[in-house]
């Protein structure tokens, strides 16, 4: 055979295995190819169909993700924020982790007047009560607080007719705190010693108020 003819075979062949491995290689991609800019879209191609996220109707997050979305709770937050459009019930427990921390020490440090807007008369009368007794034993509380471990929203109600809302959180706090004398001795505690503190806490606010300060209005463990 001619050395030409078999040269145009050789040429023939490798040619024919380059398409074929380009084909192979082009089929294997799925999903990334771009259109033609301006043009239409294949016409043996589906069109991909629009997703929708339905949100008129929908659970509230910001409820169902703290209580079940059909418990009374749930029903007496949604009433909550019916009446005032700004009430937001994640943003309530972080103030209500705040307001723990700044009225707990505020209470061992014996500084209640730094707290007096945010408790109501009988809380503060039953903080004032233990101040003032451990004042006429001379015992001083020396506490430092770490945290708060866990937080959780337990309850909360709605009454309709007078706006007033109340909501019952569970806290657990870890604090290091001791107890001295007058001669700075230690009677009580270790302060090298982290201790876990539980308290329910109930908040209460009118939701019409102008006022976005809540004041806690009971306390329990």
């Amino acid at each position: 055979m001619d050395p030409a003819v078999i040269q145009l075979l050789v040429l023939a062949g490798i040619a024919v295995f380059l398409i074929m491995r380009l084909r192979s290689v082009l089929g294997s991609r799925d999903g990334f190819e771009k259109p033609p800019v301006n043009g239409p879209a294949p016409q043996d191609e589906a069109p991909m169909p629009r997703r929708f996220e339905v949100i008129e109707g929908g659970p509230d997050t910001d409820i169902t993700d703290h209580v079940p979305e059909d418990s009374d709770t749930a029903k007496a937050l949604g009433r909550m924020k019916a009446v005032d459009p700004d009430f937001n019930v994640t943003e309530f427990l972080s103030g209500a982790r705040g307001a723990y921390e700044m009225i707990l020490m505020s209470f061992e440090n014996g500084t209640l007047d730094d707290i007096l807007p945010f408790l109501s008369r009988d809380v503060f009368e039953s903080f004032d009560e233990v101040v003032q007794l451990r004042e006429r034993e001379n015992l001083r509380v020396d506490a430092e607080f770490v945290g708060v471990r866990e937080l959780s929203l337990t309850e909360a109600t709605f009454d309709e007719d007078s706006a007033e809302a109340e909501i019952t959180v569970r806290f657990i706090g870890e604090l290091t705190s001791v107890v001295r004398n007058a001669e700075g001795e230690i009677v009580e505690g270790d302060p090298n010693v982290i201790k876990r503190q539980k308290d329910i806490w109930t908040f209460a606010r009118n939701m019409k108020s102008d006022s976005p300060n809540w004041k806690l209005v009971a306390t329990g463990g």
